[in-house]
């Protein structure tokens, strides 16, 4: 687990300026302990929800107990959350749903004010981003086969979509999951120059940067790279000093290692390494991808297998081999954040309304369950601050 995404996926607490809160990018060095933690969820009975909105916890600095003090109710599933890059501002973007919803932060008591809605001109939006200027919030719609570019306003507020990218390509051989294209997350690489597309549904991984004078997305050159048929890229993450980005690849539960060049934003692929155990032989699909603010380790979760997979990243090639594999305790989880301070690591199990704590070992990479668990419904997403 961003900054909130990635940002550290752990949370956006300390993103130096350069670097994007918005999407997953892992911070290159460890932060102080937050003060406050918000959880999106899913509410909505088409997902079987069971949250009920956005809820502010506070952390205490010695215990690090979670206090609730806050819940806001909002447009149905606010299951991906960010904060932009100065924490004073969170999106939200709603699964399922057609909007980015913005607040503000209140600096001494982390409770959110309502700043509006604006329409994101697609379906599902699953993943937000903040650009390193914080002018622009970028918005994937999974359902809709888009990425949508918002401005933002000098009051933290979002205007009107001023760009719609819609991803081209041949949909995988997947018949239920891979019938169009499905955008599925907004990555920053760690100078804020170029953002990362994962599409599911086309197997490929889409570059873009932001041109900030016409507020317009431009592609790459190429603008994408392919994976494997019926991979299903999902989520990605950059290694936080090297030229490497990290692409989870859900349908087929694996990880695509590629160097990254920062230049021209091109991609090109060196490793694919599974996220399961060689004794397993059930269904699982991948969910989450965190590289460690060291870069010494990459973590990425299983839904089906339920765990959390450590993986060593090799410091000369980039590429990963297997630590092993922590139980998260409970089903599903979809998402996972490791807090800033780098030392412990937060699995938000959606299907069992549960997130579990865990203790990183900063040397060897392994996870060791503090024994704290925080009931909430659907849990889907969390930022630190």
């Amino acid at each position: 687990m961003e900054i909130a995404r990635r940002e550290f996926l752990a949370g956006t607490a300390g993103v130096m300026a350069a670097m994007v809160t918005g999407g997953c990018a892992s911070m290159t060095s460890p932060q102080p302990f937050p003060k406050f933690a918000y959880v999106g969820c899913y509410t909505s009975q088409q997902r079987r929800g069971r949250g009920e909105g956005i809820t502010v916890h506070r952390i205490d600095a010695a215990s690090r107990a979670w206090t609730h003090q806050q819940l806001v109710k909002t447009a149905e599933n606010p299951s991906w959350l960010t904060l932009d890059r100065t924490r004073r501002f969170l999106y939200a973007a709603h699964g399922d749903g057609e909007v980015v919803t913005a607040f503000r932060v209140d600096e001494a008591t982390g409770q959110l004010s309502p700043l509006g809605t604006q329409d994101a001109r697609g379906k599902n939006g699953v993943r937000l981003g903040v650009d390193g200027s914080g002018k622009f919030v970028v918005c994937a719609n999974y359902a809709s086969g888009t990425v949508a570019l918002l401005p933002t306003n000098v009051d933290g507020s979002l205007g009107p979509v001023t760009d719609l990218a819609a991803l081209p390509g041949k949909p995988g051989p997947h018949r239920t999951e891979q019938a169009s294209s499905h955008p599925h997350d907004i990555v920053f690489d760690r100078r804020a120059r170029f953002i990362l597309v994962p599409d599911k549904g086309l197997d490929a991984t889409f570059v873009f940067s932001i041109d900030a004078a016409s507020g317009r997305l431009m592609p790459a050159a190429p603008p994408s790279v392919a994976s494997r048929p019926g991979a299903g890229p999902r989520h990605a993450d950059f290694h936080p000093t090297k030229p490497y980005a990290y692409v989870l690849n859900e349908l087929d539960s694996t990880i695509t290692t590629y160097r990254f060049d920062g230049e021209r934003g091109a991609l090109t692929p060196l490793q694919v390494i599974t996220t399961l155990p060689s004794s397993f032989t059930g269904h699982n699909t991948t969910s989450e991808i965190v590289v460690a603010a060291s870069g010494r380790f990459l973590y990425a979760s299983n839904r089906g297998h339920d765990s959390l997979v450590i993986f060593a990243i090799d410091d000369a090639a980039g590429t990963l081999s297997p630590v092993g594999w922590e139980p998260t305790q409970g089903k599903t989880p979809r998402f996972f954040a490791i807090e800033p301070s780098g030392a412990v690591l937060y699995a938000a199990n959606m299907d069992s309304d549960t997130i579990v704590a865990f203790r990183v070992d900063g040397g060897s990479g392994t996870l060791t369950p503090t024994g704290q668990i925080i009931k909430t419904g659907s849990p889907s997403s969390i930022v630190f601050r």
